[in-house]
C-alpha cells in the first residue's frame, strides 16, 4: 500500500491551495486550474509521491465501468499462481448478453492461464476474461467479489465497493462504485505491480493458438492514450450508460509519473481530451 496522497491544490479548497503556494513551488505552479476540464469528476496527482495537483468533486461515488478490472487485476496478481491453466466457464455466455459487456472473444471450454486471461482483461477489456477470473481465483463471484471489496479496505478506499469484477450493472447501474479519489490511489498501487505495469502499457498482444486448449488470438487496447500522447504507461477505460466515459491514465516524461482520472464524461473525445490536458497540467505543475 502506498503513502495516502496530499492536496497541492483542489478545486474548491481555497484555504489548502493557499497553504499549498506558500509551501512549495509546486503548490504555486498548481494554483491555477486546468482549462477546458469538463468531466464532473476529476483528479490529476503526481504518481510518485501522491500529492494532488487538482481535482474536482474527488469523493463523490459513483460507477466506474471498466475501471474495476484494476482491482479485480490486482487481487488475481497478488494472489499468485498465474501461470495456472483456467477452463473458461459457460457463465461467460449468459453474463456478456445479459449485459452487453466488451469481450475478448472467448468461449466456454477454452483454456487459458491466468497471465493469459489478464491480458484479455485489461488490453480489450475483456468481461469474459474478468468473469472467468473471478470464478477460478473466489473461488465463486461472490468470494472473488468479497476479496476485491476487502482489498479496498486495506488500500485505505472508503468510497469504493465493488459488487461485479467487470464494473457491469449487477445487480444494478450504481452498485459498483468509487470516487476520482480512490481510483488514482488504487491505479498508484497497481502500477506499481510490474506485471500489470507492463500489461497495461501494451498496445497490441498475441496470443498463438495451442491445440486443445484455445485459439489464436489478438488483442488491442481500448486505451486512447496509448500510441496517441507521448509518455503513456496505461491504465484502464471504463463505460457503461450510468457511468459515462471513464478514463484513468498514467504517463511519464522526463522521469516524472503523472497518474489521473476522468469519471462521467459524455464521449470518449471528450474524456480523451480531458485526460491530455490534465497530463500536460501535471507535468507543467510537478
Amino acid at each position: 500500500m502506498r503513502a495516502r496522497r496530499t492536496l497541492i491544490a483542489g478545486a474548491g479548497s481555497a484555504i489548502l491551495a493557499a497553504v499549498a503556494l506558500t509551501a512549495s513551488p509546486a503548490g504555486a505552479k498548481a494554483a491555477t486550474a486546468p482549462s477546458g476540464i469538463r468531466a464532473p469528476y476529476a483528479e490529476v496527482a503526481n504518481a510518485a509521491s501522491g500529492g494532488i495537483l487538482w481535482d474536482a468533486s474527488p469523493q463523490a461515488r459513483v460507477p466506474m465501468g471498466s475501471i474495476t478490472k484494476v482491482m479485480t487485476a490486482y487481487v488475481v496478481i497478488r494472489a499468485g499462481n498465474l501461470g495456472r491453466l483456467i477452463t473458461v466457464p459457460k457463465g461467460i455466455t449468459a453474463y456478456d448478453k445479459k449485459y452487453g459487456g466488451s469481450t475478448a472473444g472467448l468461449k466456454p471450454g477454452q483454456k487459458l492461464t491466468a497471465r493469459q486471461l489478464l491480458y484479455a482483461m485489461l488490453i480489450p477489456s475483456g468481461c469474459d476474461a474478468a468473469y472467468t477470473l473471478a470464478q477460478a481465483y473466489g473461488p465463486g463471484q461472490r468470494g472473488f467479489i468479497a476479496k476485491m471489496n476487502a482489498a479496498a479496505a486495506g488500500l485505505g478506499l472508503p468510497g469504493t465497493h465493488f459488487t461485479d469484477p467487470s464494473g457491469l450493472p449487477d445487480p444494478t447501474e450504481t452498485s459498483t462504485y468509487s470516487t476520482a479519489g480512490d481510483l488514482v490511489a488504487l491505479g498508484r498501487d497497481a502500477m506499481s505491480l510490474p506485471l500489470f505495469a507492463t500489461i497495461v502499457a501494451t498496445a497490441k498482444h498475441h496470443v498463438a493458438q495451442a491445440k486443445g486448449e484455445h485459439p489464436a488470438y489478438a488483442w488491442k487496447t481500448s486505451n486512447p492514450l496509448l500510441g496517441h500522447y507521448a509518455g503513456t504507461t496505461g491504465i484502464k477505460t471504463g463505460d457503461t450508460q450510468a457511468a459515462g466515459d471513464c478514463l484513468l491514465f498514467e504517463a511519464r516524461r522526463d522521469g516524472v509519473p503523472v497518474i489521473g482520472v476522468v469519471l462521467d464524461e459524455k464521449s470518449w473525445k471528450a474524456a480523451t481530451r480531458d485526460a491530455k490536458s490534465l497530463l500536460n497540467y501535471g507535468f507543467a505543475s510537478s
